[in-house]
């Protein structure tokens, strides 16, 4: 009777677990959606350990329901700008000036580094519903959940290709781990933050990445969506 009644005992405890970690992707996945459903504006800043060669600067967003999104990524002294309005993109040169998205992927050098990175740009609510999913389990505190990513998860955002990773090419990533936030507040995503910590194999050099990606929303629904006039001829 005793074996009986700790095993089922076991099975209430790891069924409630379990039924907690799918309310609390639950939640996330509904807020993500929430938020996917309104106009809004967003910030995502990088920290990388000093002395990190590759040091991105902030992205500022903005993205109108079923209609255009704009952003401006920062590397170094380098600011590159994109608008993408349903399958048409473009984005600036280092001159500024506007080209397809396609264009620029068949160009080469940082051109095509830059028209990639927009290809796999997801926005904030589409990645968070994603890192959601790729967590091993979600706990809430107040408005926060928060989990350990999956390996995968990790691999994933350490990839680095604009948001989403961008598939599997690239350098042999050796090790990944990573966690996860997100803050919750009236059923609404606020804001999410991401940590990655591994090593890739670049050239047969192990090199080590450590990375802190935090994205705010703001705005929302007020955002409104201006594309610039070189852009539009080139999402025609």
């Amino acid at each position: 009777m005793k074996t009986i009644g700790l095993f089922g005992l076991a099975t209430l405890t790891a069924g409630a677990l379990l039924g907690a970690d799918s309310t609390a992707k639950d939640d996330v996945s509904k807020a993500a959606k929430a938020l996917a459903d309104k106009s809004y504006s967003w910030k995502t800043t990088v920290v990388v350990p000093e002395g990190t060669q590759f040091r991105p600067g902030p992205t500022e967003g903005k993205t109108e329901k079923d209609g255009p999104t704009w952003v401006s990524i920062t590397f170094g002294d380098n600011t590159t700008q994109a608008v993408i309005h349903g399958e048409k993109s473009a984005i600036t040169d280092r001159d500024g000036a506007w080209q397809s998205v396609s264009e620029s992927e068949n160009a080469e050098g940082p051109a095509r580094f830059r028209g990639a990175m927009v290809r796999n740009l997801a926005k904030p609510a589409v990645q968070a519903a994603e890192l959601a999913g790729q967590t091993k389990d979600l706990k809430k505190e107040g408005d926060v959940y928060s989990g350990e990513l999956t390996e995968e998860g990790a691999k994933t955002l350490m990839r680095f290709r604009g948001g989403r990773g961008g598939g599997g090419g690239g350098p042999n990533i050796l090790i990944a781990k990573g966690s996860v936030k997100f803050w919750v507040k009236d059923g609404l995503l606020q804001k999410y933050e991401h940590k990655v910590d591994g090593s890739m194999d670049f050239n047969g050099n192990e090199v080590e990445i450590k990375r802190t990606t935090t994205v705010e929303i703001k705005d929302v629904g007020t955002t409104k969506v201006a594309i610039p006039e070189g852009a539009k001829s080139k999402l025609n």
